[in-house]
């Protein structure tokens, strides 16, 4: 029997990166895809993964990405048994009445419509090799922010509450197959490019938002909980996962500082 074998987008850097060296190191086959060809090339020298191009906003790509898929299943006999959705970006911090509907409508097309595309194109696959193996899992990286909205995060809470709402929808829809649709919903998490990207590369306030704040998530935690997430056995769902760091309590309640116990009465 092969190992099992997924597909993740967004795999050139932060939880998507992480994420192919978790299950690569769990013995995982996977297929990383994403825009840059350069990050994807370091990512398959250090892993041994199989990378591909893909920009999940193109049809043609995403339509290309499955027909290369299918050949080698067919190839191969090696039937795909998870696609984790996480290509996702956020851009700005402007109130909504200020927002540009331009950057609004970006976030859209890549945390929704993306994720939608690539799932509708790779559903059959992971219907086969549910067949073969018994069971077949979708799983995205959604976030807090899909759960909870805040003062400048309209535009990007309102497509990761998109997200969520697909993903719930598609669990609704698919009941009664052996397919897992599950979520994982980070809190605050320090990457290499995520914040600092969102804030237009300024890189004074990208670590001005983590002073204090003792042991941020990263990456390979979160790649940790999706690895975890996938190792459960086919019968366990977990529907949504919310995960934050201790310091954390709630989206709005951040503590920064050393985290004590209180004194005894």
């Amino acid at each position: 029997m092969h190992s099992r074998r997924a597909v993740i987008t967004g795999a050139s850097s932060g939880i998507g990166a992480a994420t192919v060296r978790r299950l690569r190191e769990a013995g995982w086959s996977v297929l990383a895809v994403a825009r840059r060809d350069d990050r994807l090339a370091a990512l398959a020298e250090e892993t041994g993964c199989s990378v591909r191009v893909v920009d999940v906003t193109s049809d043609h790509d995403v339509a290309a990405l499955r027909t290369a898929l299918a050949d080698d299943i067919a190839e191969s006999g090696h039937p795909l048994d998870a696609l984790v959705l996480n290509a996702g970006l956020a851009i700005g911090v402007d109130p909504v009445a200020e927002g540009d509907a331009a950057d609004w409508a970006r976030m859209f097309e890549v945390n929704v419509l993306g994720a939608q595309r690539v799932l509708a194109a790779l559903l059959p696959l992971l219907r086969e090799g549910a067949h073969a193996r018994g069971f077949a899992d979708v799983l995205a990286v959604t976030s807090t922010a899909g759960q909870r909205a805040y003062e400048g995060g309209g535009g990007y809470a309102a497509s990761k509450f998109g997200l969520r709402a697909m993903m719930d929808t598609l669990r609704l829809e698919l009941a009664g197959e052996p397919i897992r649709v599950a979520q994982v919903a980070p809190g605050m998490v320090r990457t290499d490019e995520f914040t600092l990207n969102r804030l237009g590369g300024d890189a004074e306030r990208a670590a001005a938002l983590y002073d204090g704040v003792e042991h941020p998530l990263t990456a390979d935690d979160v790649a940790l909980v999706i690895a975890q997430t996938l190792a459960l056995p086919g019968h366990i769902n977990l529907d949504e996962i919310t995960m934050r760091p201790l310091a954390q309590a709630a989206q709005h309640k951040l503590i920064r500082g050393p985290l004590r116990p209180r004194e005894a009465p």
